[in-house]
């Protein structure tokens, strides 16, 4: 039976499923699979949250846009879960904090603090720290390492407000040893461990291109990186992603 936001029927969505926000990303991903985007099943055009089915190096792989926040992103995977998803790569964009992050490098979220409203309502309030899985984020860094691509593991903070007013916003979150701000992962990392506990072989990992720096001197529009600088590192992120996610099945 299709599911309300991704229509799909069982059996159309493979088990390894890369999750970008953009719908034309999730259409540049799909390219990438064997034969090309001809070559693939487009399983969902519901409110252009685009989603196809393929194989990578001969492996069935799925791409499904989440749409920006956590609300969306929930909606997604809970559905995917349904219809027999168990590898989840987020692969985004991000707002580098982080000391010695630049635009264009690769953040691997090994954990997310969660200051969004869709993790805060799982869990009523209660104190949680959502974690990736360790070998998909093993398997990230070491492929990312292999094709000499810059990159940062550590933890990232899942927010809600993209353009936030308040003058200690980036300081305060570097001091803790944030990474990056994004607005997903920290609700993808709970719902995959919350399968995994049920009983089910459910894992999550979150690789994102540095898209713009924060800091105390410059605003993000200031460091923003070109549209093709940015896709040229948006596709080494695709890549690393695709590798290690048929790596770890």
């Amino acid at each position: 039976m299709p599911q309300l936001h991704v229509r799909a029927e069982s059996g159309d969505v493979a088990p390894i499923v890369l999750l970008p926000g953009d719908p034309d990303r999730a259409a540049r991903i799909a390219d990438r699979f064997d034969g090309g985007l001809a070559a693939t099943k487009q399983f969902n055009v519901y409110r252009r949250m685009y989603g196809y089915t393929g194989t990578y190096h001969g492996t069935p792989v799925s791409v499904q846009t989440t749409g920006m926040g956590t609300p969306s992103l929930s909606i997604v995977v809970e559905e995917l879960l349904r219809l027999g998803a168990r590898r989840f790569v987020r692969v985004g964009t991000c707002g580098g904090i982080g000391r010695g992050v630049k635009t264009g490098d690769l953040v691997i979220a090994q954990s997310a603090t969660p200051l969004d409203g869709s993790t805060a309502t799982y869990l009523h309030g209660e104190p949680y720290a959502p974690t990736a899985d360790f070998g998909l984020v093993r398997a990230l860094d070491a492929i990312a390492t292999a094709r000499g691509a810059a990159h940062h593991v550590g933890q990232v903070c899942t927010v809600d407000v993209f353009y936030n007013p308040d003058s200690d916003y980036t300081t305060k979150w570097r001091e803790r040893g944030i990474l990056a701000f994004e607005m997903e992962t920290s609700a993808l990392y709970y719902l995959a461990a919350r399968a995994y506990a049920a009983g089910a072989d459910v894992r999550a990992a979150t690789i994102l291109t540095v898209s713009d720096v924060l800091s105390e001197e410059l605003k993000s529009e200031d460091t923003y990186l070109s549209p093709a600088d940015l896709e040229r590192s948006v596709d080494t992120m695709i890549e690393v992603a695709l590798e290690a996610a048929i790596a770890t099945l």
